[in-house]
């Protein structure tokens, strides 16, 4: 879901009122949760022509479809307290959370990253592995940010390598969730790690993290570290997708976003991004990356890793094609 379509649908929920709401949002995942619920607890003075339009939108789009095709399995978990705050949305969040219980892995993926490090980092390397290449690449990556250096490269290492989870690993992965989460429930569906998922993790995992996983992944299994670099597409890469391809993209990326991503990138991609763009628009970002003063690096990279959110999600659409799949040219 793009920044755009976040705030298009915070605005929406807000306009059905709550108990429509909260049907919609039990039929999300716990990181589409977490980004609306963040948009609805920022929204403030939103235009009611706006609003109209975000409907009317909607209506149309809806009388196209004969269903959502939504994921009945996703519930919303604790996790919305923190997205919403806990007055604001009490009365969402008593209908929501009577919901029956999922897996152990599913209640993992609504938890905070730095909770869900502490519960497993005294677990064995190959069970924390085993555990993260379970859950949505950024969070893995968040939780191995959590970890001490020797720790985070040795469990890289083993989703890097780990091609399937064995019925003897299962059973010590729900040993361990069982523990921490107090829940009895098994697992549905069983997932392999391997080069992708470590390639997708390390994405998300800051330059600096990145560097050293890899360089000690490299110490072990040269070859190994190289086709995960092969695999990965880092925000320089887009001097690698073809105008069409951009094109695509900045029609799913806010401009204030593509604003801070900008900063500190090569003067070739930012002239690549500008000719992509109508030559009013080029110009207005111009103005704006000039006149923006010195921001974080944190900051920078945040909006970067959201702008390669949207490029694997038209990826995995079909929209765009990347250099990825280990093909030639991509930069690291």
């Amino acid at each position: 879901m793009s920044d755009g379509g976040v705030f298009r649908t915070a605005v929406l929920l807000v306009a059905i009122g709550e108990q429509e709401a909260s049907e919609v949002l039990k039929h999300m995942g716990p990181r589409e949760v977490q980004r609306v619920g963040s948009a609805i607890a920022t929204l403030n003075n939103v235009p009611r022509e706006q609003v109209d339009s975000i409907l009317k939108d909607f209506r149309a789009e809806a009388s196209t479809r004969s269903n959502f095709g939504m994921n009945n399995d996703d519930y919303l978990r604790s996790v919305l307290t923190k997205a919403l705050g806990q007055e604001r949305a009490s009365d969402v969040l008593e209908r929501i959370l009577e919901a029956p219980d999922n897996t152990g892995i599913e209640r993992l993926k609504w938890l905070d990253s730095g909770h869900v490090a502490e519960l497993i980092k005294d677990e064995h390397p190959q069970i924390i592995a085993t555990i993260l290449i379970h859950l949505e690449a950024d969070q893995s990556a968040k939780v191995l940010n959590c970890f001490v250096e020797r720790l985070r490269n040795d469990v890289m290492l083993r989703i890097a390598t780990l091609e399937g989870v064995q019925p003897a690993a299962m059973q010590d992965l729900n040993s361990v969730l069982n523990q921490v989460l107090s829940g009895t429930d098994k697992l549905k569906k069983t997932k392999g790690g391997g080069v992708d998922v470590a390639a997708e993790i390390l994405n998300f995992m800051g330059p600096a993290n990145e560097s050293s996983v890899t360089a000690s992944i490299k110490e072990v299994d040269a070859d190994l570290a190289q086709k995960i670099q092969d695999k990965m597409f880092v925000f320089e890469n887009l001097l690698e997708l073809d105008d069409r391809a951009i094109q695509t993209l900045l029609r799913e990326v806010q401009s204030d976003n593509l604003i801070l991503a900008l900063k500190g990138t090569s003067q070739e991609l930012k002239e690549k991004i500008f000719k992509n763009m109508s030559q009013r628009a080029a110009e207005m970002v111009r103005d704006d990356l000039e006149s923006k003063g010195p921001v974080k690096l944190s900051e920078v990279e945040g909006a970067q890793r959201e702008i390669l959110r949207v490029i694997r999600r038209l990826a995995d659409e079909g929209q765009i094609m990347i250099g990825g799949a280990g093909g030639e040219g991509l930069v690291h």
